[in-house]
């Protein structure tokens, strides 16, 4: 999808999408107005990007690598044994090296910035030929080559981040026309059981949301020993009360959870922050 002027069908090339990205942004950069649009003024310096790793992880000019903070791009190997390659894994890549290799971008970061890896979690920004700027992230997300993926304590610009892979889904671009990476049913146990230890979107109706000593239960079914059940842990709940949310209203409502899957009593996503979970009715 050509950013943001007008749509394209989803049955056109990679190839061709990706070569009028730029031509396109031309025209139509800051045709949209959101509060991470464009760097803040304490952005800081300018770096050039010199390498890029994958859809989400590049290398700059003084040897810093980054991890670009709100999105995960499908995952290539990078040498790990045994690692399985995402589907759309190397056109995400292809996507990065379009609009990132050799040039120069603003960085900027919400709240951590440094991963466990030693990776900076940064926003980043492309500078264009007309003086204004590309916003990586949201471009990979309208693309439809990332879905959103967020930090406890980096949170920044989730709002229009989501929006923009709503946008994508909602056109059936990039990874939301694979059936890897549909949002599953929270009621589909045999799926949910499959997908151990993989990040996906589940959405359903919270049965029943309960507090048992300080965590919360979100359970998506009756069984709670085998349905699907979202938790958040005590350590977890202030950021919830900051929000002015209170979990166990979240009893009768349809929302999509995003998160980590793991087995117990049944599947189970640990959520960390309020923005895992989407209200959707």
């Amino acid at each position: 999808m050509l950013p943001m002027c007008h749509k394209r069908s989803g049955s056109l090339g990679f190839a061709v999408l990706l070569a009028g990205v730029l031509v396109v942004l031309a025209g139509c950069e800051q045709a949209h107005s959101t509060s991470c649009a464009v760097p803040p003024p304490d952005a800081g310096r300018i770096f050039e990007v010199i390498e890029v790793v994958d859809g989400d992880t590049v290398v700059l000019d003084d040897r810093s690598e980054v991890r670009m903070v709100g999105l995960q791009a499908p995952k290539l190997p990078l040498g790990r044994r045994g690692f399985e390659k995402w589907p759309l894994a190397d056109e995400a890549r292809d996507a990065a090296v379009q609009l990132l290799d050799g040039q120069r971008v603003v960085l900027w970061s919400g709240g951590a910035d440094m991963d466990r890896h030693g990776r900076r979690l940064v926003q980043s920004y492309v500078l264009q030929p007309d003086g204004g700027h590309l916003w990586f992230q949201q471009e990979m997300l309208r693309l439809g080559l990332a879905r959103v993926y967020s930090f406890p304590d980096n949170r920044a610009c989730l709002d229009e981040l989501l929006a923009a892979e709503a946008e994508a889904r909602d056109a059936g671009l990039g990874m939301w026309a694979l059936a890897a990476y549909r949002i599953l049913a929270a009621e589909d146990e045999g799926q949910l059981g499959n997908r151990e230890g993989s990040y996906e979107l589940v959405q359903g109706r919270v049965r029943e949301a309960t507090l048992v000593r300080g965590r919360a239960y979100l359970n998506f079914g009756t069984n709670y020993r085998d349905d699907f059940t979202a938790t958040i842990a005590p350590r977890d709940m202030k950021r919830f009360r900051e929000a002015g949310i209170d979990p166990v209203a979240y009893e009768g409502r349809i929302v999509r959870v995003r998160g980590w899957l793991r087995n117990f009593n049944g599947p189970s996503i640990d959520v960390t922050h309020p923005e895992q979970i989407e209200v959707l009715e």
